[in-house]
């Protein structure tokens, strides 16, 4: 792996990872529960909040992300675009050494 091929959500944050595939099994959305796996972390939120830990996994796009945008996650055309975490600090910190 290059320093610019992003890195699996699974092995930045394993435990992120598995909470999210867990509740979103519970919660009904077993085709989302199955894309945590596969999910690369491509870029972080780059706001000024001290307590986000926003992040991308598809491009972040020009403005908002339409109509077929639904807000589980940021989930367009049934896939995850971006997951938002707040005030988590682990997982900002790491974010910011990820993605500097």
């Amino acid at each position: 792996m290059t320093a610019s091929e992003p890195k699996r959500l699974v092995e930045v944050f394993p435990e992120l990872a598995a909470e999210l595939q867990q509740l979103h099994a519970e919660l009904g959305e077993s085709a989302l529960a199955e894309q945590v796996p596969e999910l690369s972390v491509v870029e972080r939120c780059r706001c000024s909040d001290d307590f986000c830990g926003m992040f991308y996994v598809l491009p972040e796009p020009d403005g908002a992300y339409g109509a077929e945008h639904r807000n589980v996650l940021d989930v367009l055309a049934d896939k995850i675009a971006a997951v938002e975490v707040l005030y988590r600090d682990e997982v900002r910190k790491k974010l910011l050494v990820e993605f500097p």
